[in-house]
C-alpha cells in the first residue's frame, strides 16, 4: 500500500485529502518536468522578451491574486536586482482598483500573469486594462491551465506569450501547492537572463525529494497539537513565503486556525501581541548572515518569553533544515514551502475537515465567483 506524507493513499482518499497530499508530494517530478519544459521553449520566449529586460525604461509588473500575487512577490526584487528594467509586484487586486498609481500609459510595459485556472475574472481583466491603457503592452501568461481563458485568448494575441506549466501542476485540490512553486520556479528561470536557470528547478527537486521524506513524520506529529494561531516569519522574499505559508494553513482549516505573516523585525511592532499558549511561531531562516543575525535575536527572545506553545525554524540549520544549493532566498522559497504546505494538510485532517474541498458550504471557491468588473472611469471622478 503507498505511503503518501505518513498516511497511506486509501486513508487520505477516504478523508478526502488525497488530491492535495499527492500535489504536494508531486512537486520534485513537476520541477524536473518543468527543467524540461522550459529547456524546450526557452527560443521562443527569449524571441518573445527581446531586449526588453535591459531596458531601463521598461516596466515589468507581476501579478496576480491570492496566492499567485504571493508568488510574484517573491521573486519582484531577486529579478529588479538583475534586470535593467523595473520590476516590481502588483496584485490584480490593487491594479484593478487603482491602475493610476501603476500604470504609466506612455511607458512599455510587461505584465506577467500567475494563474492556476487562468479563469480568474480578475486576471482577465488586469489583462484588458493594461492593454487599453498602455500604448506599448506585452503579456506573459505563466499558467497551469491550456484550457483556461487566459492560455486560449493568448495563444491568439500576437502581443501574449503563454507559457505552460507542466500539467500535473493544474492542482486538482482546493489549495494551490504544485502550481504555485512551478510558476514561481518558471519566473525565476525566464526572466532573471540567465540561460542556465533552466536546469535549476531540477537540481532543486533533489534536494526537495530528501527534504519530503525527512519532513514528513515531523509535519504530521507537529500538527497533532492543537493550535488556534500560527505566526509564519520571513525576511526580504521570505516576508512573502510567510504570507504563503499562513493562507495555506487558513484556506485549509476552513479559517479555524487563524495564519499571520510578518517579517521579523516587523513581528515586534504590534503583532507579537496575537501569541497565546496555543500559538505556534515558524520562521523561514534566510540565508543572508545580516537578516539571520535579526532572526536570532527574535528567535531568543520569543523562547524566553514563553509566550508562544512552540517556535521552530525552516531552513539550512532550522528544525525543518535540508542540504540545499547556496542559492538565494527567492530561489529557495519553493523547497522551505513544502514544510507549510505539508503542516496545513495534516492540521486541516486533524480537525475533521475534507483538505480537497475545505469549504463544502461554497463560502470560498477554487476559482474566485461573484466578482463584478467594472468599466475604469476617468481618475478623480468624484473630485
Amino acid at each position: 500500500m503507498t505511503t503518501l506524507l505518513e498516511r497511506d493513499a486509501t486513508t487520505w482518499q477516504d478523508i478526502g485529502g488525497l488530491y492535495t497530499a499527492e500535489e504536494i508530494a508531486q512537486q520534485p517530478a513537476v520541477w524536473r518536468a518543468l527543467s524540461a519544459s522550459l529547456r524546450a521553449h526557452q527560443d521562443r520566449v527569449a524571441a518573445f522578451l527581446g531586449q526588453r529586460l535591459d531596458d531601463p525604461r521598461q516596466r515589468v509588473i507581476l501579478t496576480g491574486a491570492g496566492s499567485s500575487a504571493y508568488a510574484g512577490q517573491i521573486v519582484a526584487d531577486e529579478l529588479n536586482a538583475r534586470c535593467a528594467a523595473q520590476v516590481r509586484a502588483i496584485a490584480t487586486t490593487s491594479l484593478l482598483t487603482h491602475p493610476e498609481l501603476y500604470l504609466d500609459p506612455g511607458a512599455p510595459t510587461l505584465l506577467v500573469s500567475f494563474a492556476r485556472s487562468g479563469d480568474s475574472p480578475e486576471s482577465l481583466a488586469a489583462v484588458e486594462l493594461v492593454r487599453a491603457t498602455v500604448a506599448d503592452a506585452r503579456f506573459l501568461h505563466i499558467t497551469c491551465n491550456p484550457s483556461g481563458a487566459l492560455a486560449v485568448r493568448g495563444a491568439n494575441d500576437d502581443a501574449a506569450c503563454v507559457l505552460l506549466m507542466p500539467a500535473a501542476s493544474c492542482d486538482r485540490g482546493f489549495a494551490m501547492t504544485s502550481s504555485f512553486t512551478s510558476m514561481l520556479l518558471a519566473a525565476l528561470c525566464v526572466l532573471s537572463g540567465d540561460a542556465d536557470c533552466a536546469a535549476r528547478p531540477e537540481r532543486l527537486a533533489d534536494a526537495a525529494e530528501r527534504a519530503l521524506a525527512h519532513w514528513a513524520p515531523a509535519a504530521a506529529a507537529l500538527a497533532a497539537h492543537p493550535v488556534e494561531r500560527v505566526a509564519y516569519l520571513g525576511s526580504g522574499p521570505l516576508e512573502a513565503l510567510a504570507r504563503e505559508a499562513a493562507l495555506k494553513l487558513l484556506e485549509l482549516t476552513g479559517g479555524r486556525v487563524l495564519g499571520m505573516a510578518d517579517t521579523p523585525l516587523g513581528f515586534r511592532h504590534g503583532p507579537k501581541s496575537a501569541l497565546n499558549a496555543a500559538s505556534l511561531v515558524v520562521l523561514f531562516y534566510s540565508g543572508k548572515p545580516l537578516a539571520r543575525r535579526y532572526e536570532t535575536d527574535l528567535l531568543d527572545e520569543l523562547r524566553r518569553d514563553g509566550v508562544a506553545a512552540r517556535v521552530l525554524t525552516v531552513g539550512v540549520g532550522g528544525d525543518f533544515g535540508a542540504d540545499a544549493p547556496d542559492w538565494t532566498d527567492a530561489w529557495l522559497a519553493p523547497l522551505w514551502l513544502l514544510m507549510a504546505q505539508q503542516y496545513a494538510l495534516h492540521q486541516s485532517a486533524a480537525l475533521g475537515l475534507r483538505p480537497d474541498n475545505p469549504f463544502a458550504s461554497g463560502t470560498v471557491n477554487r476559482v474566485v465567483q461573484g466578482v463584478t468588473i467594472y468599466a475604469h472611469a476617468q481618475e478623480n471622478e468624484h473630485d
